[in-house]
């Protein structure tokens, strides 16, 4: 894994030099943030062994699951499919985490307040643990087994990054992505089937939730005081990352190839993954997990101001279910 690209960026930096609470709850935030910091190498039990011949993930998650074409593999391809799902859908969060870590790193310089500084100094932190202990994970526990960056996310991370507007990257990072990858690492802490795999996504669900709070508290007010043509470049961002996330990250070609299906194969489960969604007939917690992220984006989104009718039409086209 030594691939690299480089993405151009420019923004102004803020150099505030009063230090006074200028923002009572970003302070109690960052306090939060000193208080919970947990060390990836020290309080993650890494000497507990994951069962090879068992998955990692809930067999229920793995696309093929529940079709014929799973139940035509033996115990042990089941398993190496379970396995090779568990690291394309890791390798994807760790990818998440570290542009969050470059994008918050941006976000320390371009704020104005010393409390959103301040916060987002520690969010740096918590993304950059966060991708350690995804990368440590896959590659002492799936042997090393990483895949691609999918192309969706390289593309919402590649746009945040190099936007000069701290509030285009909360709205498409904090907003966006985190509620996706809150909603994701819940699901994965609650029914994984390796224990260590759980309690990495329950100490990393710690940290995100304190992050999206950042969002809910610093963009309100530039809702509220931005012209119409500044709110609707919002809206756009905002739809635009939220068709890359919840349309562009969910299928894992890649994994599907390196077991031998077929191009045809491929398409044919993700269609029977697209009716049996479709249809009502997904897992339960699948349903859950989507109708949970489905209100938590919906709550956000009205808590900041962008949420009005126009709004609803765009995000029932994404395929976002309104209470």
């Amino acid at each position: 894994m030594h691939e690299a690209h480089t993405i151009p960026s420019r923004s102004e930096v803020v150099f505030r030099k009063s230090y006074a609470i200028d923002q009572a709850e970003l302070r109690k935030l960052y306090e939060n943030a000193k208080r919970d910091q947990w060390n990836a190498s020290n309080d993650i039990p890494w000497a507990q062994p994951v069962d090879p011949d068992e998955g990692v993930i809930a067999d229920e998650l793995v696309d093929a699951f529940g079709t014929d074409y799973w139940r035509k593999l033996s115990k042990k391809q089941q398993v190496e499919l379970n396995r090779r799902s568990a690291a394309w859908r890791l390798s994807s969060l760790m990818y998440g985490e570290h542009g969050a870590m470059i994008v918050c790193s941006q976000l320390v310089e371009m704020v104005a307040g010393g409390d959103a500084k301040f916060f987002q100094a520690t969010q740096v932190m918590d993304e950059t643990r966060h991708t350690e202990v995804l990368h440590r994970y896959v590659a002492e526990k799936l042997d090393g087994m990483f895949y691609p960056m999918p192309t969706a996310e390289k593309e919402l991370f590649d746009t945040l990054i190099a936007d000069s507007r701290w509030p285009v990257k909360t709205i498409g990072l904090q907003l966006v992505a985190e509620t996706f990858a809150v909603s994701l690492f819940r699901m994965l802490a609650e029914t994984a089937k390796d224990t260590l795999l759980r309690e990495i996504c329950r100490r990393i669900l710690s940290d995100e939730s304190r992050h999206m709070g950042f969002g809910m508290l610093s963009l309100p007010a530039v809702v509220a005081e931005s012209s119409d043509a500044e709110r609707r470049e919002l809206e756009q961002m905002t739809d635009w990352s939220l068709e890359k996330v919840v349309k562009g990250l969910f299928f894992p070609t890649e994994v599907y190839r390196d077991m031998g299906f077929s191009h045809a194969e491929i398409d044919d489960i993700r269609r029977l993954k697209r009716e049996r969604r479709g249809g009502g007939e997904a897992v339960l917690f699948r349903q859950v997990f989507k109708k949970e992220l489905d209100a938590s984006l919906i709550a956000n989104l009205s808590r900041i101001g962008l949420l009005n009718e126009g709004a609803r039409e765009r995000l029932g086209v994404i395929g976002i279910r309104q209470p």
